[in-house]
């Protein structure tokens, strides 16, 4: 395959795929009479040479551009609502997500608030709130910098209560993107740790939504192929990075997005509370607990690992054996393998076990999982 070619998917959206397909930003927005775009993105991006150089391109071809980076790592819904001023203060038109999954969720959270004013969390899906999103939203524009979360793909964005910590799920079919240009060029220069934590995200997003429990043979296939794309390439990707390793990654996290509609899991539900109650980079998160979830959901499933083992070419076609996998992985790419070593202590344990039997995730699980699970799997992994 050559990378440097362009390619469109029109799935679930268009996507515009391609190394420097980001140039076409400017004429696309004149095509659809779009001239006064919020830009949201999170503050690192904000100061990257290649997003300035977006915004320089917007600007020389006469579109009047307001950027918003004013979001925390674990977005909150203050910072939803001090986009949603940025918008209506600045007269905009459309919005456009540029980053990873933080700043393309506060995005979308930012385009469902335009035109839906009651309580942001009114219109939370884990309480029936998705009817409530009646009315249209601005046009919406994704560009991923990450390949992590997939987030430029999806429908839904997952925001936190300042004040509780717990995550709420805002979801509509009307928060599709009308384009994405995945531009691996944008990541070419993430740093290894990131590449290495959202590569991690991208694989339990594959992972997870394979051995969730509803039938979904189509997100199956898909989640696999992802599984395949990044077992080739994120050890690449992060300690010698290529365009090949970088659009694999890219194109495996959208995969990864495309394939979790079909559920998540205990991982998931492991990894939201430490990022909610420490701050912890959801990809981290992810990372050092999957091969802890993973191993709990071995038994009664063993068919499920056994074809995971089949895509990554291990020899030994076992749970245990893809269970090793993802340690030596995260090895690999310089994880660590116990979560004292990212900052959690024993005394968090309880909070933590709370938190993650109230997350929305894990009822998607193959198995159920109760509290006294998660507590016994942070205590493992500690």
């Amino acid at each position: 395959m050559n990378f440097n070619n362009v390619f469109q998917f029109n799935f679930p959206t268009k996507i515009r795929f391609g190394a420097g397909i980001v140039s076409e930003l400017p004429a696309y927005l004149k095509d659809n009479n779009l001239s006064k775009p919020l830009v949201v993105t999170d503050p690192n991006v904000a100061n990257l040479p290649f997003f300035k150089q977006i915004i320089q391109d917007l600007s020389s071809k006469g579109i009047s551009v307001e950027v918003f980076s004013d979001i925390h790592k674990n977005p909150v819904k203050s910072d939803v609502y001090k986009g949603d001023e940025a918008y209506y203060g600045t007269e905009r038109d459309s919005i456009i997500g540029i980053g990873g999954g933080a700043a393309i969720d506060v995005a979308r959270a930012i385009l469902l608030r335009i035109n839906h004013r009651e309580d942001l969390f009114k219109y939370d899906d884990l309480i029936g709130g998705d009817v409530y999103v009646t009315n249209d939203v601005p046009h919406f524009i994704t560009i991923p910098t990450t390949a992590g979360t997939g987030s430029e793909v999806g429908r839904s964005a997952i925001i936190a209560d300042d004040e509780t910590h717990q995550k709420k799920i805002l979801f509509s079919p009307k928060l599709l993107a009308k384009i994405i240009f995945a531009d691996p060029l944008l990541t070419m220069d993430l740093p290894p740790f990131i590449t290495a934590a959202t590569g991690m995200d991208a694989l339990t997003h594959n992972m997870e939504a394979f051995v969730a429990k509803n039938w979904h043979p189509m997100c199956d296939g898909i989640a696999l192929e992802g599984i395949a794309l990044i077992h080739e390439s994120l050890e690449k990707a992060v300690n010698k990075p290529d365009l090949e390793s970088r659009s694999k990654m890219l194109i495996a996290s959208l995969m990864g997005a495309v394939a979790f509609q079909k559920g998540l899991g205990v991982v998931h539900s492991l990894a939201h509370p430490l990022s909610s109650l420490l701050d912890t980079h959801h990809g981290l998160a992810n990372a050092v607990n999957i091969p802890y979830g993973m191993k709990f959901n071995i038994a009664g499933f063993e068919d499920k690992f056994r074809r995971i083992a089949r895509t990554l070419d291990l020899r030994d076609e076992s749970g245990e054996a893809v269970v090793q996998y993802l340690f030596e992985l995260n090895t690999k790419v310089n994880i660590p393998h116990r979560l004292r070593d990212i900052g959690v202590k024993s005394e968090h344990i309880e909070t933590l076990a709370d938190l993650a039997i109230a997350d929305f995730a894990h009822p998607n699980n193959p198995k159920p999982v109760s509290r006294e699970d998660f507590k016994e799997l942070y205590l493992e992994a500690l």
